[in-house]
Order: structure tokens, then sequence, then C-alpha cells
């Protein structure tokens, strides 16, 4: 059976065809779109029209290339910036009727619970009591659990490419006061998620996303050549060396370091200093970097419990009213 996955998140519009052999997704073809709607979004954030006539081209494509592939229509899913879009629901609607391709928003707990299965997958029951970190465009996701599923799962508004916006969107680099105020919000909305993962004692802990992979090459974890059954950890002390390091650069110039792309420079600091206070609150001197993640747990609980769960999610996605959205604020001092 061939199956395939499309994600819609912050920068691009990813695909995934696999292959389900053996109960494990094992991917014959990838291709992505870069369309960086969160550079778009209007106030509020809403997506323009330009922007969702975009995005409408690319899951076409994405589609027509799965059939291509020997694929069925693939199980399309739309992460932080249309999930919190006040104009969502027309988002969805414009793909689903010029697609055909039926996209649906996550809540930001059930993307948590599916990147925990894809990374428990990839680990193995071997790493015991896991605890996972997951740096998006929009959000952050943590979750913690001894099992397939996690027994606790959260999605905070501290996604890299948020907060860029947010903090550091007209000052490039960044003055270090700005770099502290963006330190005491992340340290304020994580603190009672980070003692509930401290007061559960991890065995294990991964961090998956594109934002961990690099911020992992930029201090020395394995390039992407060496295949992904090379083990690749990212230490918390390192990444504290590497927030100075970042925070020192212009976004033109992070681009040159080793493993920082040039569409994720600029948000790379933030990126950083998330990861990094995660890791501190948390208690993580270390954390695995996991090449499975949402699309990949996606895949795996399609093939896993069949297709029923897949369309109760698009009904209720297409019926749900959008999220409330999440007052952000420069916490102070005394928070």
């Amino acid at each position: 059976m061939r199956i395939s996955v499309v994600d819609v998140g912050s920068n691009t519009v990813r695909l995934v065809v696999a292959d389900a052999m053996g109960g494990a997704p094992l991917p014959v073809h990838t291709a992505k779109w870069r369309l960086r709607l969160s550079d778009e979004v209007g106030p509020g954030g809403r997506i323009p029209e330009t922007a969702v006539e975009r995005l409408v081209d690319a899951v076409a494509q994405a589609s027509t290339t799965a059939s291509k592939w020997g694929a069925a229509g693939p199980l399309a899913f739309a992460t932080a910036v249309v999930r919190g879009a006040p104009n969502r629901q027309d988002v969805l609607r414009a793909v689903r009727t010029r697609t055909g391709v039926e996209l649906c928003t996550l809540p930001g707990e059930v993307e948590a619970e599916l990147t925990f299965l894809g990374a428990r997958r990839w680990m193995g029951w071997q790493s015991g009591p896991l605890a996972l970190l997951d740096i998006g465009g929009g959000s952050l996701e943590v979750a913690f659990g001894r099992g397939r599923l996690p027994d606790f799962a959260a999605s905070l508004p501290l996604g890299a490419g948020r907060l860029t916006r947010e903090f550091f969107d007209d000052q490039d680099p960044p003055p270090p006061e700005q770099v502290k105020a963006l330190r005491r919000r992340v340290r304020h909305q994580l603190r009672d998620v980070a003692a509930r993962i401290r007061w559960e004692g991890p065995r294990s802990a991964v961090a998956t996303s594109r934002t961990f992979q690099q911020l992992g090459r930029l201090c020395g974890a394995a390039p992407g050549r060496k295949g992904p059954f090379t083990e690749r950890l990212l230490r918390r002390s390192d990444l504290r060396a590497a927030i100075d390091r970042l925070a020192a650069l212009p976004a033109a110039e992070r681009a040159e370091l080793p493993g920082i792309s040039a569409p994720r420079a600029k948000q790379s600091l933030a990126g950083a200093v998330v990861g990094h206070t995660a890791m501190k609150l948390t208690g993580l001197k270390a954390v695995t970097l996991c090449p499975w993640a949402l699309r990949e747990g996606i895949l795996l609980r399609h093939l896993e419990d069949g297709s029923a769960w897949w369309a109760e999610i698009t009904r209720h996605a297409e019926e749900a009213p959008p999220p409330e959205p999440v007052p952000l604020r420069v916490a102070t001092a005394t928070d």
C-alpha cells in the first residue's frame, strides 16, 4: 500500500509519499513548495487572498505528484499559521473546492500526540519514559509518555517564526535586552509545562523539527548526508553557546554558519532561545535529534488505526470554530 501526507507549515508545503511495509512508512518520494505563509499574514493573523491562491496551487501540485507516484488522495493538514487564522475556514474551503484535497487543521495537542507517536516508534521501547520537544514556526509542542501515545501533551504559542516577528522583526541583529525579553516570555509561558516534565522524570528526551535539526548541526551534530541512523545529540551547554553566536550576527551572516539555511536564518536565534530555555526548565541536559515527527506520526496512526480516525479529524476541522487568539505579552522581570 502506498500512502501520502501533505504538511502545510509556516514556511513550506511538504509532500511525503511512503510505502507501508511491515507497519513502517518508508518514503519513496518527497517534495516541497516554499510559500512562507507566515511572512504574509495580515493583522490578527489573517491569510491574504494572494497567499491562499499560492497555497491552493501548491496543494494541487502535491496531490498530482502523489497520484503520479501511485498514492491515493493525501492526508493533508495545516499547522499553526492556518490554525490560528481568523479566515481559517475560508482557506480550508478554498483548498477543498478547488483541489479536492480535504485539508484540515489539527489542534496543537493532537500535533504533539502524533509527533510523540512518530518519535516513540523511531526511538523504540528501550527509550523508556520519553519527553518530546518540537519547535515549529508558530508553536512549541511538548509531550511526555510511557507508552505508544503521550500521557501529557501541550502546545504553546512559542514558535520560532512567531517570536521572531514579535521581538526581532525590525532589529537585525537584535539588542541584548530584546533577547532577554524573549527569554522571559518563554520562561513565563513554559513554567507549568516544564514543571510537569520535571515531575515525570523522563529517561530519554527527543527533539524534532527543522529548527532543532539545524541548531543541532550548528552545535556539531553529524550532517544529513551521514544518514538517518546516525545518532545526533544536542547538548544544552552547546546550545547556550550557540545563542551568543547567533545573537551577534545579522540574519545574512547566520546563513553562512554550519546547518543554518538562508530561509530560516532570521528565526534561528528565537528557535535557539526557545530550545535552550525549554531544556533548562525541564532539566534536560541533552536531547536526541529524531528524524521522525508529525508527518510520520500521521502515517503511522493511519496504518495502525485505519482511515476512520482521520475522517473524524477532517470533519471536526470543518465544524469547529476558529481557536481563541492567545494573548501575547512581554513578561516583566517580576514574572
